[in-house]
């Protein structure tokens, strides 16, 4: 293992090498970098959902080559190595867990990670809600800090309401502040959901699943005519694959 990890890191440094390396390599920065690494961590996530393990293993690869690119580009500026890389996430994953590597005491898991928020200067419980996160996700881990402190609705009514009143400023607001509406729907959408213990991305994931699935049926049932038919026979199809699916599930 040891010897396939330091072949790739020889692999890197040859092809960030200024005169024998790739140019493409060569020319990519942290921020070039960055939607890459994004992207691959979603096709693991994407292959874990599908089951798939040969293109796991792949996918794996490729997200572990980011993190490979990132150290050597940081190593060449003579910020950090991959082996500071490794340490760092090593020595916290063994601050994180006393009760395996420590004394056997249980501090929780949040109280470690506020601890060490605060120890790198956290001034606010929103620090380290990281800003590239997807933004559902985001206003769920920002809604979450904030829950901690005491700030969230004690029942399922609170969120329900504020749903509803966001839903009606919205409909009532100019152009100029339709943006900032819309987003008010979102974010109490996710105070909601969050209510009832349900994580949005896995809904609103499942959702998209869901619609896709159903809307490819439809296109297969007009035979390619699809785009030619009414809204209500387009409505028809959506009905009729509905059906279909809840027959085949037995409800």
């Amino acid at each position: 293992m040891i010897d396939q990890l330091e072949r790739l890191l020889r692999i890197m440094a040859r092809l960030r090498d200024p005169h024998s390396g790739c140019a493409w390599d060569v020319a990519q920065t942290f921020s070039t970098i960055a939607p890459y690494t994004i992207e691959e961590a979603y096709e693991v996530a994407d292959a874990i959902d599908r089951n798939d393990m040969a293109d796991l293993r792949g996918e794996l690869g490729d997200l572990l080559l980011q993190v490979v690119f990132h150290a050597r580009i940081a190593e060449e500026s003579g910020h950090f190595t991959f082996e500071d890389v490794a340490r760092a996430i090593s020595e916290k994953m063994e601050e994180r867990h006393p009760h395996v590597f420590g004394d056997g005491s249980s501090v929780g898991w949040e109280t470690i990670k506020a601890q060490e928020r605060a120890a790198l200067g956290a001034t606010s419980a929103m620090d380290g809600v990281a800003r590239a996160l997807p933004a559902l996700l985001r206003a769920e881990k920002l809604q979450k800090r904030a829950a901690r402190l005491g700030f969230d609705w004690p029942d399922i009514e609170g969120p329900e309401a504020k749903l509803a009143e966001e839903v009606a400023e919205l409909r009532e607001a100019s152009p100029e502040e339709q943006l900032g509406e819309a987003g008010d729907v979102l974010f109490a959408a996710v105070n909601l959901v969050r209510a009832y213990g349900i994580a949005p991305e896995d809904a609103l994931r499942a959702t998209n699943e869901k619609f896709e699935r159903r809307f490819r049926a439809m296109e297969a049932l007009s035979e390619g005519l699809f785009e030619t038919l009414s809204l209500e026979e387009q409505e028809d199809l959506w009905q009729r694959v509905k059906a279909t699916e809840k027959d085949q599930n037995g409800t």
